[in-house]
C-alpha cells in the first residue's frame, strides 16, 4: 500500500481466530449487471479441519443494512443443505456432524446484495461503468464471505459473469473467457499460491491490455482504460527491472504473473497479488509514479508472499516495501539518490514525531482499522531496516533477509520471527535494537563536539544524548575523520547519556563528521570545539 514493552512479546489484534480450521481455497462466482449494483454470488470454501470435534466456524460477511449489505439464502456442505446463522457481520457455519482432525470439507454459500464497500461500482473518469475491488485492510467482507484477516491464507479463483463489453482481470492466470448467450461473457481466473483475503481482487471494465514482457516465465502485463492506452503503456513499461532486482537479491518471485492495473477504486495504489491496482489518475504518461510501482512490486515479497501474522506487525509489509524501494533506487540510480530518499523519509518521520512522540511501530492490540498504518509504519519502518543493516553488516543482513523470505514465503510472520532469523546471522542478541526502535516511541538526538590536542596527538570527542523524556538509546555510531590522508571511520558505541572518546591521531583533522555514511535515524548538532568553550 502506498499510503514499557518487552521486545519478545508479540501482541495480537482482537480478531477471533479459529486455530481448529484452515481455509485452503475459495472459489468466488459473481454475476454483475449494468442495470443494478446488486451482485448475485456464491462462494465455495474448502476447509481443512486441523483439530477434531469442531461443531462450527465463522466467515466474515457484512449483513443486510437497509439498501446495502449481503443476504445469505443457503449454505451447503458437500452438496447437502446445512443450518447457519448470519448476524451482523458474521456467518456461523454449522457442519452436519462433528469433524475429524485432518478432514477436509467443502461449503457453498449462496448470497446476493449491494456492497457498501470493498467492491466499488462506479463510473471511471471517462464516464464508463467499472467494478473494482478495494479490500484493504479488512473490507473483503463487504462482498466476499471469507476469513477476513491476514493470518489465514488460501488459494482462490474468480468466475465472473458480466456484460460482454467488459474485460475482467483478477489474481493469477486466466483459464477461461467465453461468450455466454447474446450479451454476457464468463471469465475465469485462478490463483494457485496462498494469499490473504484482502489481496483477492477483481477489476471489471473496458481495458486496453499490453503483454509487456516476460521474466523467467512470469508474464508482465499492463491493463489501462482504452482512453489512457498510450500514457498507461508508457508509465508501466519499466516493471521488469524491479521484478528482476528483487528476484535476484531476495529470492524467486512467488506468483504466476505481474499486472499493473488502472482502476476506479480510490486506493492510491494497492499491491493485490499479481494484479497491482492504481487509482485512475495515477496514469499520467510522464512516469512520475515509478517509485510507487517499485514499492508495490516489492510488496510481492513482503506483504504478499511473507505476510504479517496480524495487523500489529504491518511494518513487515510497509516498512519493508519502502526500504526495498530505496534499495532499488540505489541499484538503478546510484548512492546519492538512495541517500536523498533516506533523508526525505527522515524528515517525514520527525514531522510525524512532533504530533505523536510516543508512537510505536509495533502496535499493541490494534482494534481501529483506520489506524493500521501511519507515516511511521512506512518511513520509520524503512529506517529501522536500514539501521539494522548498519548494525549487522551487509553480508549478514542480506543472508538474513533471504532466509526470512525463504522460511516464511506463502505464510505468515511476526516481528519476533524476523528478529530470530536476523539474530541467527549476526550471532548476537538483537532484542535491544528491536525494543528501542519498534516497541517504544521517542526520537534519538545527539549533541556533540570534537577537538584535537596537538601535544598529545589525540582526537577528543564528546557525544551526548539530549532527547527529552529520559529514554537512552544504544547505537554504534560512525565518526568520519578527514584531512589526515585517507579518510578514517571510527566506530563509537554510544550507550549512555554522556559519552567521551579519545583516539590517537598523528595530525590535526580538517573535519570530523558524525554519521558520514547516513546510517542512523537521528537529529544531531556536532561541532568543533574552540577556545570559546
Amino acid at each position: 500500500m502506498f499510503l514499557g514493552l518487552c521486545a519478545g512479546v508479540s501482541w495480537a489484534d482482537d480478531y477471533p481466530r479459529m486455530p481448529g480450521i484452515d481455509v485452503l481455497h475459495y472459489t468466488f462466482w459473481l454475476q454483475l449487471s449494468d442495470s443494478t449494483d446488486e451482485i448475485v454470488a456464491k462462494t465455495t470454501v474448502e476447509v481443512h479441519f486441523v483439530s477434531g470435534g469442531e461443531t462450527g466456524f465463522h466467515l466474515d460477511l457484512i449483513g443486510k443494512r437497509g439498501m446495502t449489505g449481503m443476504r445469505v439464502s443457503s449454505i451447503s456442505e458437500d452438496g447437502e443443505p446445512i443450518p447457519f446463522t448470519h448476524k451482523g457481520d458474521r456467518i456461523n457455519v454449522l457442519p452436519l456432524s462433528p469433524t475429524r482432525a485432518g478432514e477436509r470439507r467443502s461449503y457453498t454459500i449462496h448470497y446476493r446484495g449491494v456492497p457498501l464497500d470493498g467492491l466499488v461500482i462506479a463510473d471511471n473518469k471517462h464516464g464508463e461503468r467499472t467494478f473494482s475491488a478495494d479490500n484493504w485492510p479488512n473490507k473483503s467482507r463487504h462482498w466476499l464471505p471469507t476469513v477476513d484477516h491476514p493470518y489465514d491464507k488460501a488459494t482462490c479463483e474468480f468466475v465472473i459473469l458480466a456484460p460482454e463489453q467488459y474485460q475482467v482481470v483478477a489474481n493469477g492466470l486466466k483459464i477461461e473467457e467465453t461468450n455466454v448467450g447474446a450479451d454476457l461473457r464468463r471469465t475465469h481466473w485462478k490463483h494457485s499460491v496462498p494469499i490473504s483475503t484482502w489481496l483477492m481482487v477483481i477489476s471489471v471494465a473496458r481495458y486496453a491490455v499490453q503483454y509487456v514482457d516476460d521474466y523467467q516465465g512470469t508474464s508482465i502485463q499492463t491493463w489501462v482504460f482504452p482512453q489512457d492506452r498510450d500514457a498507461g503503456f508508457y508509465d508501466f513499461a519499466r516493471a521488469k527491472r524491479p521484478l528482476a532486482f528483487f528476484s535476484s537479491y531476495i529470492g524467486p518471485y512467488a506468483y504466476e504473473k505481474l499486472a499493473n492495473v488502472q482502476v476506479t477504486a480510490p486506493v492510491g495504489a494497492t499491491e493485490a497479488a499479481t494484479s497491482i491496482f492504481y487509482q485512475e489518475d495515477f496514469v499520467t504518461g510522464d512516469r512520475t509514479g515509478e517509485n510507487t510501482i517499485t514499492h508495490e512490486i516489492a510488496h510481492h515479497w513482503f506483504g504478499n508472499a511473507v505476510t504479517e501474522d496480524d495487523w500489529d506487525h504491518v511494518w513487515l509489509s510497509e516498512g519493508f516495501a519502502t526500504y526495498f524501494t530505496l534499495l532499488f533506487i540505489e541499484y538503478a540510480y546510484g548512492r546519492d539518490q538512495f541517500v536523498e530518499g533516506l533523508k526525505r523519509s527522515r524528515t517525514r518521520v520527525f514531522e510525524f514525531f512532533k504530533e505523536n512522540p510516543d508512537y510505536r511501530i509495533v502496535h499493541d492490540n490494534l482494534t481501529d482499522m483506520s489506524k493500521v498504518t501511519t507515516r511511521n509504519t512506512y518511513q520509520k519502518g524503512a529506517w529501522v531496516l536500514h539501521m539494522l543493516r548498519g548494525v549487522m553488516g551487509d553480508e549478514s543482513f542480506w543472508a538474513g533477509i533471504r532466509e526470512y523470505y525463504q522460511k516464511y514465503r506463502d505464510s505468515n510472520a511476526s516481528t519476533q520471527d524476523f528478529r530470530q532469523i536476523m539474530e541467527k546471522f549476526t550471532g548476537e542478541d538483537l532484542s535491544w535494537f528491536f525494543q528501542q526502535w519498534l516497541y517504544q516511541g521517542g526520537k534519538l538526538e545527539y549533541w556533540g563536539r570534537w577537538s584535537y590536542d596537538q601535544e598529545r596527538k589525540q582526537l577528543d570527542i564528546e557525544l551526548n544524548q539530549v532527547q527529552k523524556g529520559g529514554k537512552t538509546f544504544r547505537m554504534p555510531v560512525e565518526i568520519g575523520v578527514y584531512g589526515v590522508g585517507e579518510p578514517q571511520i571510527k566506530l563509537l558505541q554510544v550507550d549512555e547519556k554522556e559519552n567521551q572518546f579519545m583516539f590517537f591521531l598523528a595530525k590535526s583533522p580538517t573535519a570530523v563528521v558524525l554519521d558520514p555514511n547516513t546510517w542512523i535515524l537521528m537529529e544531531s548538532d556536532f561541532i568543533e570545539k574552540t577556545n570559546f568553550f
